[in-house]
């Protein structure tokens, strides 16, 4: 579990394919593996740390004293913006949470649900407009003055527009200069986690409203059933 509040920004050192990796049965595999330049997030760092990496929840497989290394799953980049990375590219970075440490974030689980385009940026005064299209099945997830975490980063959504499938969010003037999203430009992507309750919520109404639909239905033939009965009388 993490917060969305980013500790730091790291550097890309490496992405690359390996075809060397040890399997859990012996044999060896193919994977990708991405490698960071980092710091502070290396505090207390072991091999099997979580970390996020642009939101993305990644294991630590190795580390030394300026750099962590990841292996990424064929899901994590099917999923995510990881596999557009370049050596150089700047990712936010987190640490797992601690229990009892303050949450000046929301809780996210790294659990990237999808990607999506900016489509608009535009400054107001010091503060950064932001607005992002996302595939159509996520829209309903995301509610104005909601949270959402966009690369990692704990956000409030400033509006919603479900037609042209985008949302905004404003960057403040020290979010800017500690978060990757100001450097990326019209068309890239941001990897999206929608608030998770709002994921709970919704699968527990669509169960409620289901049976709902359901019970209208028989209620429907019932009616046509005794309209049937009384014509014939």
């Amino acid at each position: 579990m993490f917060t969305g509040i980013v500790e730091e920004m790291g550097v890309v050192l490496e992405l690359y394919v390996s075809d060397d990796l040890v399997l859990w049965d012996g044999s060896r595999g193919t994977g990708t593996v991405l490698k960071v330049n980092c710091g502070k997030v290396l505090q207390q760092c072991y091999l099997g740390a979580s970390i996020a990496v642009n939101g993305v929840c990644l294991t630590v497989t190795a580390f030394d004293e300026s750099s962590a290394t990841f292996g990424l799953a064929p899901e994590t980049l099917r999923r995510t913006n990881l596999g557009d990375l370049k050596c150089g590219s700047k990712v936010n970075l987190e640490r797992s949470a601690t229990i009892g440490d303050r949450n000046s974030g929301h809780f996210v689980q790294g659990h990237v649900d999808c990607t999506g385009t900016i489509s608009k940026k535009y400054p107001e005064n010091d503060s950064l407009w932001i607005e992002v299209t996302v595939p159509a099945e996520y829209v309903n997830y995301i509610v104005e003055k909601g949270y959402i975490a966009i690369d990692g980063t704990s956000l409030t959504v400033c509006s919603v527009d479900a037609k042209t499938c985008t949302f905004t969010f404003m960057l403040v003037q020290y979010t800017q200069l500690h978060v990757i999203i100001p450097k990326k430009e019209v068309g890239d992507k941001v990897n999206i986690e929608v608030d998770v309750l709002g994921k709970y919520s919704h699968r527990a109404v669509a169960a409620v409203t289901d049976r709902m639909n359901k019970l209208e239905d028989k209620l429907d033939e019932f009616a046509a059933l005794l309209k049937q009965v009384v014509e014939k009388k």
